[in-house]
């Protein structure tokens, strides 16, 4: 059986973050004997608990931070590890030297410096792009590895739109994310403007919720947008809505495309660099150029006016989930890599 350490230091939400806390617990399931470490998260703590994980808390904090540091090389030394995947930047830097004890791998889910991950045997990338960038950064091909992202569905019942004061008859937009610059929702809200009976469900938190608060109001439409904050469990809100908009800049996969796909919603998406690559136009999704507020307003016209279409997008969407993104596939991806790069 293959050991394995599976270390995160990120933040208490985002993408990588939420990803991890599905295929740890997956992972556990399947069999894989496995320690995990994370930054101290309670919230985080208690949910991979319940699922069965044992876990250490560790601060995760500066670069000097001597905790971590103690902590995490006792932690590879008592369990003699054949594996340590270590999650983005941080979590990376604070991992003991190798020195042929075990195999070290980097699990990127971004365009990062690749400085970061000098001491590293492999490295994941979860987009077939990252994995280009990476080997373009001068990583051999053979040490570099594609691994998606899951999504799971659960049977949850929709989310009563009255909780939200959304008429039950209104087309209804979801958007899922951080509230950053790079997520575009200022372009989302722009464009909801040229169609006066669309309404917006944005679930996120971030530093420019004041901003884009703002900007509802600068446009003209407060009273169609809801902000609902952080969703560990978005399920209810993808049942309430009619359509999912994923309006980013930059992208590197758009995880929010599969999860639209797994829960049977049609999606439109800018060509950022994940959407752009996952979405084929007219099949599983829509696309529409980066910045372009009108042209994402004519897209959701055309959707809400064409059921067919709608439906088509919803059954490509669909079938690539289920051939690349569901749980199995992709477990079962991690556990032949796992297996196979392991001392």
């Amino acid at each position: 059986m293959t050991r394995v350490l599976q270390a995160m230091a990120g933040a208490q939400h985002g993408g990588a973050e939420a990803f991890f806390e599905r295929l740890v617990p997956a992972l556990h399931d399947a069999g894989l004997e496995q320690e995990v470490l994370i930054r101290r998260n309670p919230e985080r703590a208690g949910f991979l608990r319940a699922r069965g994980v044992e876990l250490v808390e560790l601060p995760f904090g500066g670069r000097l931070d001597p905790i971590t540091r103690y902590g995490f090389r006792r932690a590879v030394e008592r369990y003699k590890l054949q594996v340590v995947v270590t999650w983005m930047n941080r979590a990376t830097r604070f991992c003991p030297p190798a020195q042929g004890k075990f195999v070290h791998v980097g699990r990127l889910g971004g365009y990062y410096k690749m400085k970061n991950y000098q001491a590293c045997d492999h490295l994941i990338g979860n987009t077939k792009d990252i994995v280009r960038h990476i080997v373009e950064s001068g990583w051999p091909e053979d040490r570099v590895h594609y691994l998606p992202n899951f999504v799971s569905v659960n049977d949850t019942e929709p989310l009563p739109r009255a909780l939200h004061t959304t008429p039950q008859e209104a087309p209804l937009i979801l958007a899922l994310g951080r509230l950053h610059e790079n997520k575009g929702y200022d372009v989302l809200i722009r464009a909801i403007a040229d169609l006066p009976h669309v309404y917006l469900w944005l679930a996120g938190e971030g530093p420019l919720r004041a901003e884009l608060e703002k900007l509802t109001v600068q446009v003209g439409v407060r009273p169609r947008v809801r902000f609902l904050g952080w969703c560990g469990d978005p399920t209810p809100l993808f049942g309430a809505a009619d359509m999912l908009i994923c309006p980013s800049r930059h992208e590197p996969l758009g995880n929010v495309v599969i999860e639209g796909w797994a829960h049977d919603m049609p999606v439109i998406a800018t060509q950022s660099e994940g959407p752009g690559a996952l979405i084929r136009h007219d099949h599983s999704g829509l696309l529409v150029p980066v910045d372009e507020p009108r042209v994402l307003a004519e897209a959701i016209k055309r959707l809400c006016m064409n059921p067919g279409l709608m439906r088509n997008i919803v059954q490509g969407g669909r079938k690539r989930y289920e051939k690349d993104f569901t749980e199995s596939v992709v477990v079962g991806c991690y556990m032949r890599f796992l297996k196979k790069v392991a001392l």
